[in-house]
């Protein structure tokens, strides 16, 4: 079997791959547009076409791009004469209402090819993950990242989507492995390479910023750890040479990496008005707004938009000032009962316990422990050896810095995450997931390689069978792998109970809904089907639905009239069926600022009908229990 598998391995990671397009495709089908893709979509249509960004520009367009390429052969309707477009500012939600909803598109086609670029990028991804970890660990270490990568259902749940999280995820990657090649072999190939990729990365969203610190320690720290290999030279003039070399190259692939965002910015943006950034520029930051860093962002973009060759870095500036600006200002979320727009200290770390694969968990923490029980040996071994203690961390750091280059970016970005405050998805740790998934893989199977024959073989055991129920665990969770929720936390259908936004609810299910809609009113007469067991005849068919969805849809798109378009104030509450996103759902019933009158606290008594995909609950009301709610509130 070994000799099998590393004479064939080359299929293996193909089927690995042919695994997740194939899932990531129909799941690109199945899946309603999400919340955030009504922006990203018409944004990156929009760039493409008329070379304007004043749509969406809270991110770069890189990755809006890919999606938008995909659309031109479409000769889609977008009518730019209207209110979204010629007065607003930002107008990115109506932009999307336009171009997928009312101007006579097929939606569903334009979400589909949209979509395709994130897959392919995943795919990518996915390679890249096993390339970097067979290098570092070997043929083995690499597949089993690849595993890792390619079976965690959150991947699988955000890699088809148009937003920002995986291909962010995605360019870190790159631009890791190659900075890393440069500190190893500092060429001028690597300088050119690393700067590029360093560009890319700042292209695909602006979180990004967060590698700088690690890049820079780096930089400044390997070089004082290098010898000459030829001369054995360690003097710290040798060093210091080492250092300035670094030093000069590192700069001058940062300023290349500035170069590429300048030059992908402006296609994007040359045919935009200068009054238009002015007036964007004007409205997030206001000059007499009381904050000193406003008004420097207001100052200085406006300096930089009066010229075309600058006007992309006015535009960059005003996205990534956008991004702190609404950090600070924090996201209403649900979180274990409770609903603020304040960050949860414990939000990271439950979601990821709640959301990874048991199976995937077991892994990360075997790794850690033994990462730990060799740290533990290797400070008890420096008190017995003749070595000092600054020539063991040299040595340490030289011959790890890979790993410490990665580790140090897990902590640095899980710290940020933890003790910032936006709180809305696990999606928002995926660049530190492919890191892990490498670390994780090497640090095992370099463990593997110092056991003793009879003790690895129990260890393979052991792996083999925790792999097996891993890709069994993901198989049976599709198609729900956006909603994906492990046992801990009751599966897929319970997760809402935890968290919503765009851990369980980002309105992926609403197709599913017209589906099980379409398929209960068609029950009577074809009772035979296995669906039908649901069908209760004693309940009216479902031809008026009042339907609280949250999502990138307008719901008349696929329900036209037979949706009532409700919410948690609305009242009376009147007799008839009830679809509710669990977003709205658990948001409204712990939001404390909320009165009973206003909220949905009535149907915490009531048995849901059915729980359709597992974003959306249907309920029946009868007109004893409609009497009965109004009177109470």
């Amino acid at each position: 079997m070994k000799k099998f598998i590393e004479k064939h391995y080359k299929k293996i990671v193909f089927l690995i791959l042919t695994f997740i397009a194939v899932v990531s495709l129909l799941n690109s089908a199945q899946d309603s547009a999400n919340f955030d893709e009504k922006a990203h979509i018409p944004a990156g249509y929009s760039y493409v076409t008329f070379h304007d960004m004043r749509l969406n520009p809270e991110h770069p367009p890189l990755l809006k791009d890919f999606s938008g390429l995909m659309l031109l052969p479409m000769d889609l309707k977008f009518d730019i004469t209207k209110k979204f477009w010629t007065t607003d500012i930002n107008g990115q939600w109506d932009a999307g209402d336009n171009l997928l909803w009312r101007e006579g598109n097929n939606a569903n086609r334009i979400i589909f090819w949209a979509r395709f670029p994130f897959v392919l990028l995943s795919l990518i991804l996915g390679w890249f993950i096993f390339k970097w970890t067979r290098e570092l660990a070997g043929l083995w270490a690499g597949l089993f990242a690849l595993l890792l990568y390619a079976f965690d259902p959150n991947i699988l749940g955000h890699n088809h989507f148009v937003t920002t999280d995986l291909g962010i995820a995605t360019f870190m990657t790159f631009s890791f492995y190659y900075f890393l090649r440069f500190i190893k072999e500092p060429t001028w190939k690597n300088v050119i390479i690393g700067g590029i990729f360093l560009g890319l990365m700042q292209l695909a969203k602006f979180s990004s910023i967060i590698v700088f610190p690690i890049f820079g320690l780096v930089l400044l720290i390997y070089p004082l750890t290098k010898i000459d290999r030829h001369k054995n030279e360690t003097s710290w003039k040798f060093r210091f040479k080492n250092l300035g070399e670094y030093l000069g190259k590192g700069i001058i692939a940062f300023i290349l990496s500035f170069i590429i965002v300048w030059a992908v910015y402006l296609p994007n943006i040359y045919k935009m008005p200068t009054q238009n950034l002015s007036d964007t520029i004007e409205f997030y930051f206001p000059i007499n707004d009381p904050s000193p860093s406003a008004v420097a962002v207001n100052k200085t973009a406006n300096i930089l938009n009066n010229n075309l060759a600058t006007r992309p870095l006015a535009e960059y500036l005003l996205g990534m000032a956008m991004v702190f600006k609404r950090v600070d200002g924090g996201n209403g979320a649900y979180f274990m009962g409770q609903v603020s727009s304040s960050a949860f200290s414990a939000y990271f770390p439950t979601v990821f316990v709640l959301k990874e694969p048991l199976q995937n968990l077991f892994f990360m923490l075997l790794a850690l422990a033994i990462a730990f029980s060799i740290l533990i040996k290797s400070v008890y071994q420096k008190f017995s050896q003749k070595l000092s203690p600054n020539q063991n961390l040299i040595s340490f750091i030289r011959h790890n810095i890979v790993s410490l280059s990665l580790l140090s970016f897990i902590f640095l970005y899980a710290f940020v995450s933890i003790t910032g405050n936006l709180n809305i998805g696990f999606r928002h740790l995926f660049p530190i997931l492919p890191f892990i998934y490498i670390l994780t893989a090497k640090t095992i199977f370099n463990f593997l390689k110092k056991l003793e024959k009879n003790t690895r073989l129990i260890w393979k055991i052991i792996l083999v069978f925790m792999s097996l129920a891993l890709v069994l665990e993901t198989l049976g969770a599709y198609p729900y792998y956006m909603s994906y929720f492990n046992q801990l936390a009751g599966g897929p259908k319970n997760g809402y109970r935890y968290v919503t936004d765009s851990n369980a609810d980002w309105g992926q299910d609403l197709k599913r809904l017209k589906i099980f809609v379409d398929r209960y009113n068609w029950c009577p007469e074809n009772s035979l089907d296995s669906f039908c067991e649901i069908y209760n005849p004693q309940l009216p068919p479902m031809d008026k639905i009042r339907l609280n969805y949250f999502g990138g849809v307008d719901i008349k798109y696929y329900f036209k009239n037979q949706a009532i378009d409700w919410w948690d104030s609305r009242r009376p509450i009147e007799n008839g069926w009830y679809a509710i996103s669990t977003n709205y759902l658990m948001g409204s019933i712990y939001d404390t600022t909320k009165k009973d009158s206003e909220s949905y606290r009535w149907t915490k008594d009531l048995k849901p009908f059915a729980q359709v995909g597992t974003a959306i609950f249907l309920y029946y009301i009868t007109p004893q229990q409609a009497e009965k709610i109004n009177s109470q509130i």
